[in-house]
């Protein structure tokens, strides 16, 4: 599973980058939530710090579209 980043190091990611990135973690997300399902989710902390990421990144994307409007 990859690691979580800050939102300093997802700022100096490009819009393409961004975007692969958290159609990742919108992957390993689904995969999370069959495991929990099927009761074999071992780490139970890594569904939340998943969506919190795609959260983040969502939010530099909308921030960056703000300013290039």
């Amino acid at each position: 599973m990859s690691d979580i980043k800050k939102a300093k190091e997802l700022r100096d990611m490009t819009e393409a980058e961004l975007t692969e990135r958290m159609d990742e973690l919108a992957a390993e997300g689904m995969k999370l939530r069959f495991q929990q399902a099927t009761m074999q989710l071992t780490t139970t902390a890594r569904p939340k710090q998943v969506r919190r990421e795609i959260a983040r990144i969502k939010t530099i994307l909308a921030a960056r579209a703000v300013q290039g409007a």
